[in-house]
C-alpha cells in the first residue's frame, strides 16, 4: 500500500465514523438522554420514556396563588433533589408528606452563575413530613435534596405555591 492509498483509507474511514456517530447522536443519545426525537424513532424504541419522569415536572412559571403538585419517588439507598427557580426575595410555601418512612432532607438554595458549589441550607432533618415557607435569600435555584436510608423506595408528595418557575428533578 502506498501513503496516497493508505491517507484516502483514513480519510474513508473518519467520515463513516463520523456520519455514524451523527445516525447515533440523532436516532438514539437525543431522545433517550434530551427528548429530543427529530425523526420520531426514539419514541417508537421506547427511549423517550427515560425523560417522561423529567418532561412532567417542567411547567412554566408559576402565578401567585397558584397551587403546584409533584410526587417523587426516593429510591432506596440514594438520593433525589427537586428544585424551583427563585427571584431575589420570592416567596415560596410548601407542605410534603412520604408513604411511610423517614427521610433525610435539606431544603437548600444555591445562588444563580455560581461556579465554586456554594449553597445555603435554609432546614436540615429526617422526619417523614414537613410543611412551612420561605423566602429567597438571592436569586438562583431553590428546593429539597431528600435521601432515602432505607431498604424500600418511599414516595413524597411535595405541594407548593408562590413566586417561582419550577426546574423538577435534578
Amino acid at each position: 500500500m502506498d501513503s496516497q492509498q493508505t491517507s484516502r483509507s483514513l480519510i474513508r474511514a473518519t467520515v463513516i465514523s463520523l456520519l455514524i456517530a451523527i445516525v447515533t447522536l440523532v436516532l438514539f443519545i437525543l431522545p433517550a438522554e434530551y427528548n429530543i426525537d427529530p425523526t420520531g424513532i426514539g419514541g417508537k424504541l421506547g427511549l423517550t420514556v427515560f425523560n417522561e419522569e423529567a418532561q412532567q415536572t417542567t411547567t412554566l412559571t408559576s402565578k401567585k396563588d397558584q397551587q403546584d403538585s409533584v410526587i417523587l419517588n426516593v429510591p432506596a439507598g440514594k438520593g433525589i433533589e427537586y428544585k424551583l427557580s427563585m427571584q431575589k426575595h420570592a416567596k415560596a410555601t410548601y407542605e410534603w408528606t412520604t408513604d411511610g418512612g423517614s427521610l433525610y432532607v435539606d431544603l437548600h438554595g444555591e445562588p444563580a452563575g455560581d461556579t465554586t458549589g456554594y449553597f445555603e441550607s435554609y432546614t436540615i432533618a429526617t422526619v417523614a413530613e414537613m410543611k412551612g415557607s420561605f423566602t429567597a435569600p438571592f436569586e438562583g435555584s431553590h428546593g429539597w435534596y431528600w435521601k432515602n436510608k432505607s431498604d424500600r423506595d418511599i414516595q413524597v408528595q411535595l405541594i407548593f405555591n408562590g413566586e417561582y418557575a419550577i426546574e423538577g428533578l435534578k
